[in-house]
């Protein structure tokens, strides 16, 4: 079997066209939970610790006295806030779908199959007769 036949059945395979469209879909969500934690959420919480931006919320490190011309570094800590919270939106959004889903499954799993099918003519004579041997008396 060559690569690319094995390559056309590998990706034709429906779980790797779901992977891809729930990888699409997970990239697009992220750029909404980031509008949504950077325009939204922070703005408010800026304005209630003081009209600051959160984002730039960062502490400098002292300058290295190796290089006392260079810029000090700066620990972040506002932006990493930012992107705590929009995991915790994420994680939550993904807990609420994986309930749903389980839910639904759990609904599927307790419905009552079908009935039985009826069994068919040869079934139907096959226990006609196993019925009326077992009433014949034994020799």
């Amino acid at each position: 079997m060559g690569l690319v036949t094995e390559f056309k059945e590998f990706i034709s395979r429906g779980n790797v066209v779901d992977l891809a469209v729930g990888v699409i879909i997970g990239a697009a969500f992220s750029k909404i939970v980031t509008s949504l934690v950077d325009q939204i959420i922070m703005p408010p919480i800026g304005w209630l610790i003081g009209g600051i931006d959160f984002a730039d919320l960062k502490l400098a490190l002292p300058v290295n006295p190796a290089n006392p011309n260079g810029e000090p570094a700066f620990i972040e800590y506002g932006a990493f806030i930012n992107v705590l919270i929009q995991f915790l939106i994420v994680a939550f959004v993904i807990f609420l779908l994986v309930k749903g889903v389980n839910k639904l499954r759990r609904e599927k799993a307790a419905e009552p199959d079908a009935a039985p099918a009826a069994p068919t003519p040869t079934e139907a004579l096959l226990i006609e007769i196993r019925d009326a041997l077992k009433t014949q008396p034994k020799v």
